[in-house]
C-alpha cells in the first residue's frame, strides 16, 4: 500500500477498521479514505492530506459492494429492467428528429423478447417489467403519429409488427394494447380495445384521457399535468397498498411528454407540482443563497467539482443550497449524495436542518436529498430506470427553491441539450429569483471547464457556454411585479482569465477519486481541481452580479483566498460534523 504522506506533525492518523460512517465521540471528524479511515483532530482540519490509495479499489471482490464506486449506490431490492429492450429504448424513446429506428433484425428481438416475457417463457433475462412496455409501446405510438417521416417506423419495424401483434395482442394486458394503438388505426388486429380502453378508477381514467392526447403527439395543459402528476405520486409500485394507476400508462405519459418536447406550461406543472407537499419552505436568515441544480443523475467520467465550490463561496457570504438524491439512472453516476455519504455526513437532513446550516456561522452551506424534500418524486427512481430516457422531471427538478432566503436568491443549473436553456431560465424566472444562470458543462454538469474547446466539439453550444438573468434592483424579484432583468450569454474561455488550459480530472464512477481532487484541491494544492473550483466560485459570482464580484479578477482572487487561507476546507470539514448534530 502506498505510503500517506502528513506535512504537519500534529496531525496523528489512526486507523479505522470499521466500515460504517461515524463521528469521532470526542467531536473529530472521520474523513474516509477509501477503505482506510483517519482522524483528523478539528486543530488540524486545515493540514489535511487528502492522499488516496488507488489500488485499494480494485481490491475487493467482484460482487461486493464497494462505497468507493458510484454503481454501488443503485437500490439492490429495485428490479432490474430487462437489457434487449432497454437496448432498443435508448434508440426510439427520443425526440422528433434523434430518433433512430430499429433495424429489422432489431425490431424481430425485442417483439419475440417482449411475447416471451409476457407468456412467462423467458430464459436467462430479466422479464420485461410493466413500464419497459409502457414506455416502447407509448414511442412506437408517437412515432407513428406524430414524428416526421425519417425518425417513423422503418419497413423492418413494420414487418416484425404485423409478424408479432397477432400474438402480442392475446397475451398482453390491456393498458397495454391501449398504449400501442389507442384509436385503433396503428395495428389493425384488435382495434377496438385501444378506442374503448378508459382505465380503472378516477385517477387512471384522468390519466387515460391525457395520454391519449399525448400518444397523439398533442400537449396538455398546466392544471392537466398537475392533476395526474398529484394523483398518481406518490408511486406505491411493490408495495402491499397497490397503486393508484398502471405502471405502463405512467411509463407511456412520463416518456411520451418527453419525446413531445414540453411545453412551458407543462414543465412549469411538472416543476411547482409538489413545493408544498411538505409545508411551506423554510426561510433562512441569509443575505444571499444560490440554489445549485446539477443532474441528479450524477458524473460518469470527470471531476464534479460543485460540492466543494458551495464551500469556497460560503466563506464569503455566498451561501449556497444543493439537492440531488443518492443515485439516479440513466447515468448513475457519482452524485453530491454519494461523496457525502462516503465521508460520513448526514444525508438526511430535512429542510429546516438544512435551513440552520445555511445559517450557521461556520458552514453556511448544505446538502438536501429528494428523498427528505420531495419524496413523491423520490419514488420515481425505479420507473425512470425502466423507461430509460429522462423524463420531464430531469428538467423540472433543476430549478427547486427546498429553503428560500431572507435576501437575495438566484438558481444556477447545468444542461446538455441544446433547446433546454430557455425553458430552464423560464422556470427560474417562475420561481421569482432575482438571478438565474445555465451552464453547459461536461456531461451536462453545470461546472465549467479550464480545458480548451477541440475542434471536433459536439454540436450546438460549446462546454463552458452560459446564459442567464439578473435584477437590476434590489428589491425581491418575487414581490415585484415586471422586475426588471439584465439579459446575458457568455462562452467562456478560462485562458482568458490567466488560467492554464488543463484536461478535467477524470474520476470514472469514482467516488473517492472525486473526493481525493476536491479536499486536494481545498487543501491549497494547485492544479487541474484547484483551477476548475476557482474557475467556477469566481465567474458564477461574476454572472450572478453578486456583491463584490463586479470586477472578475477580484472575484477569483478572494474565491483563491478562501481556499489559500484554509477556510474552504475548514468549513467543509465542518458540514460533515455539524450535519451530525443539528436538530429540527
Amino acid at each position: 500500500m502506498k505510503a500517506l504522506l502528513y506535512p504537519d506533525p500534529l496531525i496523528s492518523p489512526v486507523p479505522i477498521t470499521k466500515t460504517r460512517p461515524f463521528l469521532n465521540p470526542q467531536t473529530s471528524v472521520r474523513i474516509p479514505i477509501k477503505r482506510v479511515d483517519y482522524w483528523v483532530g478539528k486543530s488540524s482540519y486545515s493540514a489535511i492530506n487528502a492522499v488516496l490509495n488507488s489500488a485499494s479499489i480494485d481490491e475487493q471482490e467482484p460482487d461486493t459492494k464497494n462505497p468507493a464506486l458510484s454503481t454501488s449506490y443503485r437500490n439492490s431490492e429495485l428490479p432490474k429492467p430487462n437489457q434487449t429492450v432497454l437496448e432498443a429504448q435508448t434508440k426510439v424513446c427520443t425526440g422528433p428528429t434523434q430518433t433512430r429506428p430499429l433495424t429489422e433484425e432489431q425490431a424481430f428481438k425485442v417483439l419475440d423478447t417482449i411475447l416471451k416475457s409476457a407468456k412467462g417463457e423467458l430464459k436467462d433475462e430479466e422479464p420485461v417489467s410493466k413500464a419497459q412496455l409502457g414506455a416502447f409501446f407509448s414511442a412506437m405510438t408517437i412515432r407513428a403519429n406524430a414524428f416526421p417521416e425519417p425518425t417513423q417506423w422503418s419497413e423492418g419495424e413494420r414487418r416484425a409488427m404485423n409478424h408479432y401483434w397477432p400474438q402480442l395482442i392475446r397475451v398482453l394486458p390491456q393498458d397495454t394494447i391501449f398504449i400501442a394503438d389507442p384509436e385503433g388505426s396503428i395495428m389493425g388486429v384488435g382495434s377496438s380495445i385501444g378506442p374503448q380502453f378508459v382505465g380503472n378508477g378516477t385517477a387512471e381514467m384522468r390519466l387515460v384521457g391525457a395520454l391519449r392526447e399525448v400518444l397523439a403527439g398533442g400537449h396538455l395543459g398546466y392544471e392537466e399535468v398537475q392533476g395526474v402528476l398529484k394523483d398518481v405520486l406518490p408511486l406505491k409500485v411493490g408495495e402491499m397498498e397497490s397503486s393508484s394507476v398502471s405502471e405502463s400508462l405512467f411509463s407511456a405519459f412520463m416518456i411520451g411528454q418527453r419525446m413531445n418536447r414540453e411545453t412551458d406550461r407543462e414543465l412549469k406543472a411538472y416543476c411547482l407540482a409538489f413545493d408544498n407537499e411538505l409545508g411551506p419552505a423554510p426561510v433562512a436568515d441569509v443575505n444571499s443563497l444560490t440554489h445549485y441544480g446539477e443532474p441528479y443523475d450524477g458524473n460518469t467520467r470527470y471531476f464534479r467539482s460543485t460540492l466543494f465550490v458551495a464551500a469556497v463561496r460560503s466563506c464569503y457570504g455566498e451561501s449556497c443550497l444543493l439537492h440531488g438524491v443518492d443515485w439516479m439512472p440513466p447515468k448513475g453516476g457519482i452524485t453530491e449524495e454519494q461523496m457525502l455519504m462516503f465521508m460520513g455526513a448526514n444525508t438526511h437532513l430535512t429542510p429546516s436542518q438544512a435551513k440552520k446550516l445555511l445559517e450557521d456561522d461556520e458552514v453556511g452551506f448544505a446538502y438536501i436529498s429528494q428523498r427528505e424534500a420531495r419524496p413523491s418524486l423520490y419514488s420515481l427512481i425505479g420507473l425512470r430506470e425502466h423507461i430509460k430516457k429522462r423524463p420531464p422531471l430531469a428538467t423540472a427538478e433543476k430549478v427547486q427553491q427546498i429553503v428560500r432566503a431572507r435576501g437575495k436568491e438566484a438558481i444556477v443549473a447545468g444542461f446538455y441539450h441544446e433547446g433546454y436553456e430557455e425553458p430552464l431560465l423560464m422556470l427560474m424566472r417562475r420561481r421569482g429569483v432575482h438571478a438565474g444562470l445555465v451552464v453547459k458543462g461536461e456531461e451536462g454538469a453545470l461546472s465549467m471547464t479550464t480545458r480548451l474547446r477541440t475542434a471536433n466539439a459536439s454540436k450546438g453550444f460549446p462546454v463552458n457556454y452560459c446564459s442567464g438573468f439578473r435584477s437590476v434592483n434590489l428589491a425581491p424579484a418575487c414581490a415585484v411585479d415586471g422586475v426588471s432583468r439584465e439579459s446575458f450569454n457568455i462562452e467562456v474561455n478560462a485562458k482568458d482569465y490567466g488560467f492554464a488550459p488543463t484536461d478535467t480530472p477524470r474520476t470514472d464512477r469514482s467516488v473517492a477519486k472525486n473526493i481525493e481532487l476536491g479536499l486536494a484541491a481545498l487543501r491549497g494544492e494547485k492544479g487541474p481541481a484547484y483551477d476548475r473550483i476557482v474557475l467556477n466560485a469566481g465567474m458564477i459570482d461574476h454572472l450572478l452580479g453578486s456583491d463584490g464580484a463586479q470586477d472578475i479578477s477580484a472575484a477569483f482572487d478572494r474565491a483563491r483566498e478562501a481556499i489559500d487561507s484554509g477556510k474552504a476546507l475548514t468549513r467543509f470539514l465542518n458540514y460533515i460534523k455539524t450535519s451530525n448534530k443539528v436538530v429540527s
